[in-house]
């Protein structure tokens, strides 16, 4: 059986609620400069757009981090692929991630950030599965919070397809 992509959120509803993140982004950083740090592959084409809609002042990074295990479930054991090219010392922090599910992984990648002494940090995620919630973590932008499905497009991909679709779609037919 082939794999088919239903539509979740739809190309307009993603445009319009980027849009809302980044006049509340905007506002809450008002007067500084943000230093968005975005988590590879997946959050690069979320990240890309909502610093268009930014209005404040912004600087970038990129990390590359992987959780091993087998391909349904993360060990919780974290490596850090590609690190940052700049120090975080004083800045202020906004970490922007595709999506966050168990929480594992940006709870290390927090702490490990943390002990950079930024001004402050703060994470944004463009979807939340909180139902697979393992780990805690304080989210505070959050574009939409979706059901425990298996969800690509806009950066997320199955097997590394379907990344550049314009919305957040299930993958149906994969077995």
């Amino acid at each position: 059986m082939a794999e088919h992509i239903k539509v979740l959120v739809s190309e307009e509803e993603v445009d319009k609620r980027i849009r809302e993140l980044g006049e509340q982004i905007s506002k809450d950083y008002a007067g500084k400069e943000v230093h968005l740090i975005c988590v590879l592959k997946g959050g690069v084409f979320f990240m890309c757009e909502l610093a268009k809609r930014i209005t404040v002042p912004v600087s970038m990074d990129f990390m590359s981090v992987s959780s091993y295990g087998d391909d349904t479930k993360s060990s919780g054991v974290v490596r850090i692929a590609k690190d940052l090219d700049e120090p975080l010392e004083g800045k202020d922090v906004l970490i922007v991630e595709d999506i966050i599910d168990s929480g594992r992984t940006l709870s290390y990648l927090m702490k490990v950030l943390q002990e950079r002494k930024p001004a402050s940090m703060r994470l944004c995620t463009l979807l939340d599965k909180p139902d697979r919630r393992v780990k805690m973590v304080d989210v505070d932008y959050t574009g939409f919070n979706i059901p425990d499905e298996f969800v690509v497009g806009y950066g997320l991909d199955y097997a590394q397809k379907y990344r550049n679709l314009p919305f957040i779609g299930v993958v149906e037919g994969v077995e």
